[in-house]
């Protein structure tokens, strides 16, 4: 009852706030969580800031209808039509109301998106939430730098001696001992250690997303030696799998997906190659500070070779996968909208800042400036990326990508298609290369001939005659429309890569004032976070873009922020929780550690071990405190009932790719080999259904993380349990458990399938007896030996349940159909959803 009594508890509160909420006394609305306020800072505030701020901002008195939409205040007063909002009920508010033209029409150029609706209808019935507080933006509202500097966050990391135990034997690393001293001052006594069978599956999973197999269960439990356990860790560490787990996190947090969502959804045929350049990274161990200097940069380093100039253009997908709102006929907004995507996931992936936060306003709670945020983005508006889309087109754009140099490891395109695609390229090109030159023709036309006999020449080569300028401007018609249909043609997947490269011109971008194009503001030189300004981003080059001394400032020591988060990020993946809770926020508005000390010390060791992530998972996985038990301790969970200062370990449940996984695994039909590719590469307009959707749906038995990851159509399995949404940055996933995901697990064609197989194979084992059959489906499903209780009850199950086959005369192999029941009651369990 332990696991379920929380979740009683906390419906017995909702309906007890709910029968008292008319009688009670108006209260002050809850803290807004991380959650939420990044909802409304990734999906609500640029949507207001685009489409309203121009008549409902600044000034109430000259703002439409007296209606604010830029404070919080502002949009929960509402105008002359009442409150713009009624908090946790969306279909009575004026605003819902009002953008699905209910009535009012808002805003009255044009409906907004279904989606867009649908994110503010979520955001109000999450109860509205909002940092933005008092006014708009006050250019004179200067931030203190020098006061700002002494936040916790903002002081470099010092390794400290870990404090003294009373109980000495207990610790087997400096981990222990910091994590011992703090539960001793709490009055804390840790359970007892996990049982080899548990541990060995626990960090399986945490390392590799798989289950252990049976043999190595097995190996493990019987070998006796004090190294047994780092014997296992090292060679998960070495396996391939490592990547492919903890490529994923890293997925997760940089926003993969293989389309650009918002609206018009087109694929993103390349984005593949970002992925597998993030797992290959997580395998070599390619030290974390360059890791990042590569995905910021990677086009500004000397390569080795032309694999390794390729690698460094792959790795620049970092600044290219985000979502991308194409059916923006205007280029200058669309830019800026991709702009403020890589400052918001170059702030909050890397540094655990919410720089974009600022873009319409100095930061309200953490020491940004607006000037800090036109900074990086002059930094990124030096910056051309390329996509593969572009504003106002409705499929994919060839041109707009990065060519790779042809090697070895290059997809082998079939001799007849390469030519294909050449010819279209080339085609391109030329009529690129006409467009350029009737355009300098035209401006040339429109110039006022020179004084007579200063002409010379040029006298009779220049005719400027209105017929001959609307000529021209009817060719280029002409050809923009021949270009047009070129870029939408669909062509055979070529050698081709999304990622970024400088601009021809770099130039410093001007202030928006709240976030307007039609309102600029002063020029802001190009540069980094001032709080945080060291050598390393301080000078920049004006002939680039600056995203070279951005990325090396980044991946400084003199970074105070850049280890923390990292380490804090595995920290809270091997325990469930991090030191510092807010995992994508480390500001004002954050956690504060659970203990400073051992994070400060995690991340100096972090540095010192050349920013290597195996050596510090490593260390962490060996300590004590991540062998522990997860069972229930009374005392102590009266103590501490949040275990902050982990007396246990937490049970986890498996991530959707995970549970997918296993159970591929389980029946045996899990292929472990990577695709070559993905399924994305073969569409070409606008993803709507039908044929094409279909063909990429199509079954497939590789690891999750290669199944195709396209915005709003995400794979069912991983979407009932909670994988991470690919258009948000996400540090940290929801983890719920809903009736649809027990529905899923009785009736999903995919589980049904792997369930028949599993029960093949078990069947399969001619040399097995029922008993020993019971036996293996225990160890392939759980991982573990079923006790004597289980054993019996199977049986007895089996034979029934044969019985009622037999009896009902179907068509069926009463002896495999039995075996999948068994099956798919194992995988619906929650021991086999749960580490524990």
């Amino acid at each position: 009852m332990e696991f379920v009594r929380p979740c009683i508890n906390y419906a017995v509160l909702i309906l007890l706030a709910s029968a008292t909420a008319h009688a009670a006394p108006k209260q002050a609305e809850p803290h807004p969580s991380k959650e939420g306020l990044d909802f409304f800072e990734q999906k609500i505030r640029p949507v207001l800031v685009q489409n309203c701020y121009e008549c409902h901002s600044g000034d109430r008195t000259k703002a439409k209808g007296h209606l604010l939409l830029d404070t919080r205040d502002g949009i929960r007063k509402g105008g002359n039509s009442g409150a713009a909002i009624v908090l946790d009920h969306a279909d009575s508010s004026l605003l819902i109301e009002a953008i699905r033209y209910e009535g009012l029409e808002m805003p009255p150029k044009g409906q907004l998106p279904e989606e867009i609706i649908e994110d503010f209808v979520r955001w109000i019935e999450m109860g509205a939430p909002d940092p933005r507080v008092g006014k708009a933006a006050n250019p004179h509202n200067k931030v203190d730098l020098a006061a700002a500097r002494n936040f916790w966050a903002f002081k470099h990391p010092k390794a400290s001696q870990p404090p003294p135990v009373n109980d000495a034997n207990w610790p087997k690393s400096n981990i222990d001992r910091f994590i011992r001293a703090r539960q001793e001052q709490e009055h804390l006594r840790p359970v007892p250690d996990a049982d080899p069978v548990t541990l060995i599956r626990r960090v399986t999973f945490d390392l590799t997303g798989l289950p252990p197999t049976t043999e190595t269960v097995d190996a493990f439990v019987k070998d006796p030696s004090s190294d047994a356990f780092a014997a296992i860790v090292d060679r998960l560490l070495a396996s391939p799998q490592f990547g492919e787990r903890w490529g994923r996190h890293w997925l997760d947090i940089v926003r993969f997906g293989e389309s650009t969502g918002k609206g018009q959804n087109i694929p993103f045929r390349y984005a593949w190659r970002y992925r597998d350049y993030v797992i290959d990274a997580f395998n070599v161990d390619k030290p974390y500070d360059r890791f990042l200097v590569e995905q910021l940069a990677g086009d500004l380093l000397p390569a080795k070779d032309k694999a390794d100039r390729n690698n460094l253009l792959i790795a620049t997908g970092f600044l290219a996968v985000g979502p991308k709102g194409v059916n923006m006929a205007n280029p200058e907004k669309f830019k800026m909208e991709v702009i403020d995507d890589q400052i918001d996931v170059t702030g909050r992936a890397l540094l655990g800042i919410t720089v974009a936060c600022a873009r319409c306003h100095d930061h309200k709670f953490d020491p940004i400036p607006t000037t800090d945020y036109y900074a990086m983005a002059g930094i990124f508006h030096s910056t051309e990326t390329l996509a593969g889309v572009a504003p106002g087109k409705n499929s994919a754009v060839e041109t707009r990508l990065i060519a790779l140099a042809d090697t070895p490891q290059a997809i082998k395109v079939p001799p007849e298609q390469a030519r294909k695609l050449k010819a279209h390229q080339a085609e391109i090109a030329k009529v690129e290369a006409e467009i350029e030159r009737l355009q300098n023709l035209q401006k040339l036309l429109g110039k006022k001939p020179p004084p007579q006999g200063q002409q010379g020449g040029r006298s009779k080569t220049i005719v400027n005659t209105k017929i001959d300028r609307q000529q021209i401007r009817d060719q280029i018609k002409k050809l923009q429309e021949r270009l047009d249909a070129l870029e939408v043609e669909e062509t055979p997947p070529g050698n081709l890569a999304m990622g970024v490269r400088e601009a021809s011109s770099p130039t410093n971008c001007k202030v928006l004032v709240r976030g307007e194009l039609k309102d600029k503001g002063p020029e802001v030189p190009r540069g980094v976070l001032s709080v945080l300004k060291t050598p390393q981003g301080a000078h920049i080059n004006p002939r680039q873009s600056g995203r070279l001394e951005l990325a090396h400032w980044i991946a400084s020591k003199d970074n105070p922020l850049t280890a923390r988060v990292m380490v804090n990020r595995v920290w809270e993946h091997l325990f469930g929780q991090g030191l510092v809770d807010s995992v994508d926020n480390f500001g004002a508005l954050g956690s504060e550690p659970s203990d400073p000390a051992l994070l400060d010390t995690l991340a100096v060791q972090f540095m010192n071990e050349k920013w290597s992530l195996k050596k510090l998972i490593r260390s962490i996985v060996l300590s004590r405190v991540y062998r522990l038990s997860s069972q229930h301790d009374a005392e102590d969970y009266a103590t501490d009932p949040a275990n902050r200062f982990l007396w246990r370990m937490e049970r986890k449940r498996l991530d959707a790719e995970e549970i997918r996984d296993a159970i591929l695994m389980a029946s045996g039909e899990l292929d472990l080999k990577r695709p070559e590719g993905s399924p994305v590469m073969n569409l070409g307009g606008q993803i709507q259904g039908g044929p094409a959707l279909q063909e990429i749906r199509k079954p497939s038995n590789v690891r999750s993380v290669y199944l195709p990851i396209l915005r709003g159509h995400v794979p069912d399995m991983l979407q009932a349990f909670d994988v991470a949404d690919p258009s948000l940055i996400v540090g940290k996933r929801d983890v719920t458990t809903v009736p649809t995901q027990a529905l899923f697990l009785m009736n999903n064609s995919f589980v049904m399938k792997q369930c028949n197989e599993m029960a093949k194979r078990i069947v399969g084992q001619k040399e097995l007896n029922q008993a020993g059959r019971v036996e293996l489906v225990y160890s392939l499903a759980l991982g573990r030996k079923p006790s004597e209780d289980e054993r019996s009850r199977v049986a007895r199950y089996l034979n029934d349940y044969r019985k009622t086959v037999q009896e009902a005369g179907k068509n069926v192999n009463p002896q495999i159909a039995t075996w999948t029941s068994v099956c798919q009651t194992l995988f619906q369990s929650g021991e086999f959803r749960y580490v524990y």
